[in-house]
């Protein structure tokens, strides 16, 4: 959350960054707007302006209608019947003659400006400063309509992060306290798609929206974050498929098949334009019907396309039926293919983490149950056992880390490296069990492997 530092230069409370949105109110407090301050929201196309008041709260009190919002957005929607619109680069500050947005990266660098301040310095502090930075250096070039193109694993990096883990609400806090998103959605694909960083679009929406059809819970900035969905994206690189032209030939596409080694070729008359697909059954079929076939008698038109960002489990049914669905990327284009092998695999991924450690858990309660009884690991347990199928992984920790208790066991092992390891199997555990949205890399699975394969190993000598 935000900390408050006292300022004695400015005599007001500076703010520290701490990852999670920026709120009007924050500019209240930092002395960067005042109560009463006046907004307007004017949409030149239509010829129509909007008037707002920021209340002492911090809330926005939309003009006549008196409604307040916490969120900008939520007002500018309220106020000009729209179904989505970036209310921080929406309104403008009257007086100051700039966007809501202007003075929210005025508190942003007011923020690392104390930070830098400081004497002494702490690593959090200039991961802080450097995120920040890099942060503003791509808005700018959003905004000059040169947008950074990173990979999703990259963005990460910013953070320090290697996976979409508990870092990714601060990630989205932070994006969008510099007025960006990314194009597409950071967490909708894999870690190596790349992404743009941009800013939102603006008015996009044409057609107005009643007020009861605009999307409620959103008053408050994130509370519409919560995005744990598994989506086609996240299978597939949005970089292309392998193709042919209405026009081409059976055999052109057979060679490509050949070649790319793959099982499926989409037929497209333009990137957008999805006349079908090839496939081995397509091609098998239509020379059975007709010995000279050409590729326009072995398209199978059933094919379909689907957003990059649509529901995994929604889509679960066509790959069943069809083997195979074409994913669309944030531009409407064909741009990946994702197959019921695509998704064993990933399956695949997901699952082997949580059985090696099922195993893992096992061995170690029947290792355990071998060697003490319930007596003796008693003290070494937080709390009444009755049974060792009741132990945890820090019971296992505090057991095989005790002196007294470790020679017992008679391994020829060195116990403070055994114990050392087996924390860092603890942590892979808790990623593991929060249930990360991206698998767990090879090394650590590669590490749960080796540790049951020595687990299994030094039983037998029990």
């Amino acid at each position: 959350m935000v900390e408050v530092a006292d300022d004695t230069t400015g005599g007001r409370s500076m703010y520290l960054l701490g990852g999670r949105r920026v709120m009007v109110s924050d500019l209240l407090s930092a002395g960067l707007i005042e109560p009463g301050t006046k907004l307007q929201f004017k949409r030149a196309r239509i010829g129509a302006t909007f008037d707002a008041t920021v209340t002492e709260e911090g809330r926005i009190r939309l003009e006549p209608s008196g409604k307040e919002f916490r969120s900008p957005s939520r007002a500018a929607m309220v106020a000009a019947g729209m179904r989505a619109v970036d209310g921080w680069r929406a309104w403008v500050v009257v007086g100051q003659e700039k966007l809501l947005d202007a003075v929210r990266q005025e508190l942003l660098d007011q923020a690392i400006n104390a930070e830098a301040a400081k004497a002494h310095q702490e690593s959090e502090d200039q991961r802080r400063q450097a995120v920040h930075e890099r942060l503003r250096q791509a808005r700018v070039r959003a905004d000059e309509n040169k947008p950074e193109k990173i990979s999703v694993r990259e963005l990460l990096g910013f953070w320090g992060a290697k996976d979409r883990g508990d870092q990714v609400s601060q990630i989205e806090a932070d994006l969008a306290n510099h007025g960006l998103v990314t194009s597409p959605g950071f967490r909708a694909v894999t870690l190596d798609t790349f992404v743009e960083l941009r800013t939102p679009p603006e008015d996009t929406t044409a057609e107005a929206a009643p007020e009861e059809d605009i999307p409620a819970g959103e008053d408050d900035e994130g509370d519409s974050d919560l995005d744990v969905r598994l989506t086609l994206g996240n299978l597939t690189e949005l970089d292309g498929v392998e193709s042919v032209s209405p026009n081409s030939t059976l055999e052109e596409a057979i060679t490509k098949m050949i070649l790319s080694d793959v099982s499926q070729l989409a037929v497209l008359n333009g990137p957008r334009n999805l006349r079908g697909a090839i496939t081995w059954r397509s091609i098998a079929e239509a020379r059975h019907r007709k010995p000279d076939a050409a590729l326009a008698d072995a398209v199978d038109s059933s094919a379909q396309a689907l957003p990059y960002d649509r529901d995994l489990f929604e889509v679960l049914p066509v790959l069943q039926e069809h083997k195979f669905v074409f994913v669309l990327d944030q531009k409407q284009a064909i741009s990946g293919v994702v197959t019921t092998t695509d998704v064993a695999r990933y399956y695949g991924e997901l699952s082997t983490p949580f059985v090696q450690l099922g195993e893992l858990d096992l061995t170690l309660r029947w290792i355990l149950d071998r060697v003490f009884d319930l007596p003796t690991i008693q003290p070494f347990c937080t709390r009444k056992i009755d049974s060792f199928d009741q132990l945890t992984f820090g019971d296992y920790q505090k057991i095989l880390g005790s002196k007294e208790l470790w020679p017992k066991i008679g391994w020829p092992l060195d116990r403070a490296v055994f114990v050392g390891h087996l924390d860092e199997i603890r942590l892979i555990r808790n990623k593991v069990m929060h249930f990360h949205p991206d698998p767990a890399s090879p090394e650590a699975v590669d590490k749960l492997r080796r540790f049951n394969k020595m687990l299994h190993r030094y039983r037998e000598l029990l």
